[in-house]
């Protein structure tokens, strides 16, 4: 169940797993996106994903610890 949703604008063309934890407030910095991805994923656009390099695209959903992001 999803408690919470927000939209992420981005201004590349894409965004790493590892930056929208940070974008998030899920982890402090970038070394710290390993260690919460071996203890959490992320759902993907339906899919379950944990690897911080996972590149994120305009018009993606992710879930993680049920916040929403839409990535625009």
């Amino acid at each position: 169940m999803v408690i919470y949703m927000e939209k992420i604008t981005i201004y590349t063309e894409y965004i790493t797993l590892g930056q929208l934890l940070k974008i998030a407030d899920f982890i402090s910095s970038g070394g710290e996106a390993k260690i919460f991805l071996s203890e959490n994923y992320a759902i993907i656009n339906g899919e379950k994903d944990n690897r911080r390099g996972r590149k994120l695209y305009k018009g993606y959903h992710v879930v993680i610890l049920e916040k929403e992001f839409i990535i625009e």
